[in-house]
C-alpha cells in the first residue's frame, strides 16, 4: 500500500508539473540547442560524443566557472567581498594549482571519462533527441545525484581527516593557505578516485540519457567551485 501510495503521489507531481509547464513560454534557446545537438550525432560517433565531448564539456565548464573569481581578484571594489583579508592569491600559487589541474584532468580523470561510453553501451542509455527527458526530470534527477554524491562526500572526506591517513592524501588539497575556486578539484589522485566516486553513484542511479551526465557534472563543478 505504502509503494502504491508513493507511486500515485510521483504521479500527482509529475502532472502538476506538466500543468506548470504548459504556461511557460517556450524557450527561445531549445531550436539552436536541439539543432547543434543533432548535428553532433550526425558528425560523431557515440564513442566520440560520449570521451571527447565529455572532457570538452567539463574543461570548458571547469575554467569558465572558475573565471569569475580569478578576474575578481583583479578589480580593488571586490576585494572587500574576501573572506581571507590577510591571505591574498599569487600568480605562484594559481600556476602551480592549474598545472596540477592539468595533470588530474587529463591522466586520472580522462581514463574514467574513457569508461563513459561502455557505461551508455552496457545500460544502454540513449542520446537521441527524441529520448531526452523534459528539463524538468533533469533537474530531478540532479538533485537526486546531489543527495547521493553529498553524503558520499561527507562522510568519505571527514574520513580523509582521520589523523592517521590525513598527511598521505588530504593534506594536499589544504596545500594553499588561501583556497580559491580553481582549487576545487586540486587533490591527490587517491581523493580525485575515492571522492570522485559519489560523483558516479547518481549516475548510475538516475540516468536515463546522455544529457543528465554533462547537466550533473555542470551542476558539480557549479557547486564545488562556489565552495572553494
Amino acid at each position: 500500500m505504502a509503494v502504491n501510495d508513493s507511486v500515485d503521489i510521483l504521479n500527482s507531481a509529475y502532472l502538476a508539473v506538466e500543468y506548470i509547464d504548459s504556461f511557460l513560454p517556450d524557450n527561445p534557446l531549445q531550436q539552436p540547442f536541439k539543432n547543434a545537438w543533432n548535428y553532433m550525432l550526425d558528425n560523431y560517433t557515440k564513442f566520440q560524443i560520449a570521451t571527447w565531448g565529455s572532457l570538452i564539456v567539463h574543461e570548458v565548464s571547469y575554467f569558465l566557472l572558475c573565471l569569475p573569481g580569478f578576474v575578481f581578484q583583479f578589480i580593488p571594489y571586490m576585494q572587500k567581498y574576501k573572506i581571507q583579508q590577510d591571505k591574498p592569491e599569487t600568480w605562484e600559487k594559481q600556476w602551480k594549482c592549474f598545472k596540477t589541474l592539468l595533470f588530474n584532468h587529463f591522466f586520472i580523470q580522462l581514463p574514467l571519462i574513457c569508461g563513459t561510453y561502455y557505461f551508455t553501451e552496457y545500460f544502454n542509455i540513449p542520446y537521441e533527441w527524441e529520448e531526452m527527458p523534459r528539463w524538468y526530470v533533469v533537474v530531478a534527477q540532479c538533485f537526486g545525484c546531489a543527495v547521493i554524491e553529498d553524503a558520499w562526500h561527507y562522510f568519505l572526506h571527514r574520513l580523509l581527516h582521520h589523523k592517521r591517513i590525513y598527511k598521505y592524501i588530504h593534506k594536499v588539497h589544504h596545500e594553499f593557505a588561501s583556497p580559491f575556486g580553481m582549487q576545487a578539484e586540486y587533490a591527490h589522485p587517491l581523493e580525485t578516485l575515492i571522492l570522485g566516486t559519489g560523483f558516479f553513484i547518481g549516475i548510475v542511479v538516475f540516468c536515463n540519457h546522455m544529457i543528465l551526465l554533462w547537466a550533473w557534472v555542470i551542476c558539480r563543478l557549479l557547486e564545488t567551485i562556489d565552495v572553494h
